[in-house]
């Protein structure tokens, strides 16, 4: 499995990390405990060394079920852990709260569902604009130099926030939603990212599962299953992106002999400014395709034909700002 070098840090983590959003039954409905140890598990045994994870996840969870499966298998020493700060909860949901308070208690409460005295790669997980940057930088350096946390990351910052928390703490990655669906990183963040020297971890690799190929004009969604309310899958533009994906799906396999969940994944890796691509699984056999996406590239050619059938595929694209969590003051 390819690796890579962050930045402000010694952290060599793999260029394709397990994302445990749908490891703990936040987001995607329920969870199996087994499947889910299991799935940490086989990910770092194949090569996947980086597991990126949050407290919000499932309401911590995600975490507890990931710091199971790394004692139990005795892999903590083989793994880029990361997790995220920055979100609390209540009855109705997660909402933003970077405060120091809410910060000092995440840590400690991760750290001890985690299974672990340290944390590789700590990450604020969505700006919160009741809280000046700065506060929340501060509390991150302190806890980098307390030796709790190894680098540091933020999810969901905009360039100028991003730039307003560097000059309090330096950065080894940023976290934004980037996939073949969904791209407005490309104008600001991914030149910014490059300029500065930091690291990307890019989430939706998949778009939630439109870009595996497992899905068609028929799939339906149920129970607390976020995609219920992504206008991604409500029609017409469900039917739109269904066609993009066929479309994708023939041309990988005319040319390279994959399928669109490799194309997909590898497209994204051969962006320039993106370090990590994290890939959702349930399931060990949902890592299967793992190999199939390394050893190989997309040249201009390639990369000018995809993104012509976007165009003529989608007419009425739309962003992932759906998945925004209020402020504390919205909740």
């Amino acid at each position: 499995m390819e690796t890579i070098q962050l930045p402000n840090s010694d952290l060599k983590p793999s260029r394709i990390a397990l994302g445990t959003w749908a490891i703990g039954g936040w987001k995607w409905g329920g969870t199996d405990e087994k499947q889910s140890i299991a799935t940490v598990q086989s990910a770092v045994e194949r090569g996947i060394t980086c597991i990126d994870t949050a407290a919000v996840y499932g309401f911590g969870e995600s975490e507890r079920l990931v710091g199971k499966a790394l004692k139990e298998g005795g892999i903590r020493d083989q793994a880029v852990l990361a997790t995220k700060c920055g979100l609390n909860w209540n009855d109705d949901g997660p909402y933003r709260d970077a405060s120091r308070g809410r910060i000092e208690q995440e840590i400690n409460d991760s750290l001890k569902r985690l299974q672990t005295d340290y944390i590789d790669l700590y990450q604020l997980h969505w700006p919160d604009p009741t809280v000046d940057v700065e506060e929340a930088a501060t509390v991150l350096k302190e806890l980098k130099e307390s030796g709790k946390i190894r680098a540091v990351g933020v999810s969901n910052f905009s360039v100028e926030q991003m730039r307003a928390f560097e000059k309090i703490c330096p950065l080894s990655t940023m976290q934004p939603p980037y996939n073949l669906f969904e791209r407005d990183i490309e104008s600001s963040i991914l030149p910014a990212v490059r300029e500065d020297g930091v690291g990307t971890l890019t989430y939706g690799a998949l778009c939630r599962g439109l870009l595996s190929g497992k899905m068609n004009r028929d799939t339906t969604f149920n129970g607390d299953d976020l995609r219920k309310s992504d206008p991604k899958f409500q029609s017409p533009r469900f039917e739109q992106y269904i066609s993009a994906v066929e479309k994708l799906d023939a041309y990988a396999q005319e040319h390279y002999n994959k399928r669109v969940l490799h194309l997909a994944l590898r497209w994204l890796l051969d962006q320039p400014g993106v370090s990590v691509a994290l890939w959702g699984a349930r399931r060990p056999d949902q890592l299967d395709p793992a190999n199939e996406v390394m050893g190989w590239s997309l040249d201009d050619k390639a990369m000018r034909d995809i993104d012509a059938i976007l165009s003529e595929c989608i007419t009425d694209p739309v962003g992932p700002e759906f998945m925004a969590p209020p402020t504390r003051n919205e909740a």
